[in-house]
């Protein structure tokens, strides 16, 4: 009985055709379906993270951005001149310490905020529109709101404090949501992964149960059967993640080109305010690349798996 696990008791005859003739066929439909299928999986595998990264990046900056604002609104109110009102609301949050920028907002720029809802040509004179002072914040600095609260409450007439936690809030649950997706695709994707690579297998194992009951009887031992099959698929796996991963990151570097682009152009800032500039950026890129290794792993060990069920089943 010859024993598949000491080479030496082998002719370099026997081995050089052992290895010119795998035991399964290097080319085949199935193995071309498989290829296809973890290329596919992948493909959207890799979309959903970087689409997970694009979505986690913007919602960080304009988190940054919305926190570091605050907005102070001032009603016009009876017998009161609303420019003087202003001025006021401009010295009190200019007094409170860790406050970098005070910038308040003429009639007519609080005017054009109200175009795309009311037109354009409308007097707004007699109308109680209110007039806005961006407050913006130093770099690691947190004012004191309250106090800020307190004075506009005391000095200024018809003032009131928005600090946009409100919209804070749905940012990290709108990110939030979009991990959780994305996690749960990638779960679908990786099961759907398995399943197709077992099918795969079961297919080979079935086109070369007679070759592999031959090898089992004459003293080839399971784990040299199975760690033939699993190398096979593991290039199979490797192939189609590669395809599939690298078509995706070619994907994100022509949207990233596009963005760059056409920034400045018609649509061009609303893409890059809600996407940034489609960078997925080092961290996209190297979990695009682990997602294909992880492919091939899947691949290379959901085969040995099933070839080690099949091989129990050999009498």
């Amino acid at each position: 009985m010859i024993d598949f696990q000491h080479p030496e008791m082998t002719t370099p005859a026997t081995a050089a055709s052992r290895a010119e003739t795998p035991i399964v066929p290097k080319t085949s439909i199935a193995g071309s379906a498989l290829v296809a299928v973890v290329a596919i999986m992948t493909f959207l595998a890799s979309l959903t993270t970087g689409a997970v990264v694009l979505v986690i990046g913007s919602a960080s900056e304009w988190q940054s951005e919305v926190a570091r604002e605050m907005t102070i609104q001032v009603r016009p109110m009876p017998n009161r001149n609303v420019d003087q009102e202003v001025a006021k609301a401009v010295a009190v949050a200019r007094a409170i310490s860790g406050i970098a920028e005070v910038r308040p907002y003429s009639r007519q720029e609080s005017a054009r905020l109200l175009e795309p809802w009311i037109g354009t040509g409308i007097t707004l004179e007699d109308l109680p529109v209110p007039r806005l002072i961006v407050v913006r914040m130093q770099a690691g600095q947190q004012p004191d709101l309250a106090a800020l609260r307190a004075a506009l409450a005391q000095q200024v007439a018809g003032a009131s404090l928005d600090d946009h936690r409100a919209w804070i809030e749905r940012m990290r649950t709108m990110a939030g949501s979009a991990i959780t997706v994305g996690i749960a695709m990638l779960a679908l994707m990786l099961a759907a992964t398995i399943l197709s690579v077992a099918f795969a297998t079961r297919g080979a194992m079935a086109a070369n149960r007679p070759i592999v009951e031959v090898l089992h009887f004459i003293g080839a031992r399971d784990r040299y059967v199975a760690r033939q099959f699993q190398r096979h698929f593991l290039v199979l796996g490797l192939k189609g993640g590669a395809l599939g991963g690298g078509a995706a990151m070619a994907l994100f570097a022509i949207a990233q080109v596009t963005v760059d682009r056409f920034i400045g152009a018609a649509g061009g800032d609303e893409i890059a305010v809600l996407f940034g500039s489609f960078s997925i950026g080092p961290l996209g890129y190297s979990l695009i690349v682990l997602q294909i290794l992880i492919s091939a792993a899947v691949t290379a060990s959901t085969s040995r798996e099933v070839v080690n069920r099949t091989l129990a089943t050999v009498a």
